[in-house]
């Protein structure tokens, strides 16, 4: 479920006995430890009937053995965080190494800088870029392809976001105020002089950490944020998913998703909506497509074709890693955004204050949404223009990408082309203060 907002979190189930909050995880773990020697076995003789020295490889019983060993190990192992596999790109036509640095970092988040090591310094600084990733389930690199757009005309930051079960009780809770909080401190880090780009569900904190900073006149707000295919108010063309948290309400989440990690995990004993539940919800959702790509892949390793199956490993790859998100995290969002609807209402707060959008002037905005997009329905990030009253028409736009769905917001052919042009003209034509962009625009 894509999911993003901030405010007081409902209160959690009493302490009651392990062996009652955490057995679905807990089984889950032996699920996967049970299935190891299977997994050796299996991947031993997928090598085995792969050797072409061995005659039953190159038959149609040898390469259906290898592609069956090869999808049950697949559809049976954890999924790890996934290589970002960028390592350079092109600047002013010039091809530039790139090394991915921790410029800051918090027990729940990292920033990521993609410093390209210019073999000769550019004439004019590009503009810096903060992607703030959706803490939703899936790894920042998830946004790899929308990295790769930007990085060639900008310095490119992201929030590395950390998976729950790893970080341990010691460090504290972390909900939605600390997300709006790490926000905030990033962007201090970062000393202003910065566009920032939400994608999905970070929209809603991103908005309230930029109406908090407007609030207070923070000298370090940004010079544009843009928001992209987000939840501001998903009372507006609701999709099935947001049909479904509004109908089971908060308490049927607290009561059937939420679970502790278990040992030996670093963050044992911490309450957490886990990956495995999460995906189960991913695939539950378009299952025949994911049977159907299954059964594709099957026939393409017995083919031979090397270059379809490569694409569908580094799909699934990046879409079976998930990470546990903290419970107090994702009930706030569940309870705020999708029940409560608490931003659009006006009611939504940080740290006991009032979330006021209209109090924001000097940071220009944009909001993309998709046409086909089945997660935020169109129309709930445009919201997001009538609660800004206080942006200058001249200093905001809207954008509906015709033909694609949620992940084609920020991923993808059409929005490599259509979607950054765009994009990139809004930041150019607000990359100073209001004054300085607003003359710019009156110019062109």
């Amino acid at each position: 479920m894509p999911i993003g907002e901030f405010g007081r979190p409902p209160e959690l189930p009493a302490e009651v006995s392990p062996t009652m909050t955490a057995p679905m995880y807990w089984m889950y773990e032996m699920a996967q430890a049970s299935l190891n020697p299977a997994r050796a076995i299996t991947d031993a003789t997928r090598m085995l009937f792969q050797n072409p020295l061995n005659p039953w490889a190159h038959t149609q019983l040898g390469k259906s053995v290898a592609a069956g060993c090869e999808l049950f190990e697949r559809t049976t192992r954890r999924y790890g965080k996934p290589e970002w596999g960028l390592h350079e790109t092109k600047v002013n036509g010039v091809r530039t190494p790139i090394e991915i640095r921790s410029v800051w970092e918090k027990p729940f988040c990292r920033l990521l800088y993609f410093d390209r090591m210019h073999p000769r310094p550019l004439r004019t600084p590009q503009p810096r870029l903060l992607l703030v990733a959706p803490m939703s389930g899936h790894y920042a690199t998830l946004l790899r392809g929308t990295v790769e757009a930007f990085m060639p005309t900008h310095d490119v930051y992201i929030t590395d976001w950390s998976d729950a079960r790893m970080v341990p009780v010691a460090e504290g809770r972390f909900d939605l105020d600390d997300f709006v909080d790490y926000l905030i401190e990033i962007l201090h880090m970062l000393g202003g002089n910065v566009h920032v780009i939400a994608v999905c569900q970070p929209s809603v904190p991103v908005l309230a950490a930029v109406s908090a900073m407007e609030a207070a006149r923070d000298p370090y707000v940004p010079l544009s944020m843009t928001l992209m295919g987000g939840p501001i108010d998903t009372r507006k063309n609701p999709t099935a998913v947001n049909n479904l948290a509004a109908e089971r309400g908060t308490d049927w989440f607290r009561n059937n998703v939420i679970t502790k990690v278990p040992f030996p995990h670093p963050g044992v004993m911490r309450d957490v909506y886990p990956g495995f539940l999460q995906l189960n919800g991913f695939i539950s959702m378009n299952f025949d497509r994911h049977m159907n790509a299954h059964k594709s892949l099957f026939e393409h390793l017995v083919k031979g074709d090397g270059d379809l199956a490569d694409k569908h490993r580094d799909f699934y790859d990046e879409y079976l890693a998930v990470m546990d998100l903290t419970a107090e995290y994702y009930l706030q969002t569940v309870d705020q955004v999708f029940v409560k609807h608490a931003l659009p209402k006006g009611e939504m707060t940080h740290r006991g204050r009032l979330v006021d959008p209209s109090k924001i002037k000097r940071v220009a905005l944009m909001t993309v949404e998709g046409e086909k997009d089945d997660i935020s329905g169109l129309g709930q990030t445009e919201a997001a223009h009538a609660l800004c009253t206080s942006i200058p028409d001249n200093r905001r736009t809207h954008y509906v990408q015709s033909g694609v769905g949620h992940y084609g917001v920020f991923n993808g052919s059409r929005f490599r082309s259509e979607i950054v042009p765009r994009m990139n003209d809004f930041m150019q034509s607000n990359a100073g203060p209001p004054e300085k962009a607003s003359r710019a625009s009156a110019a062109e």
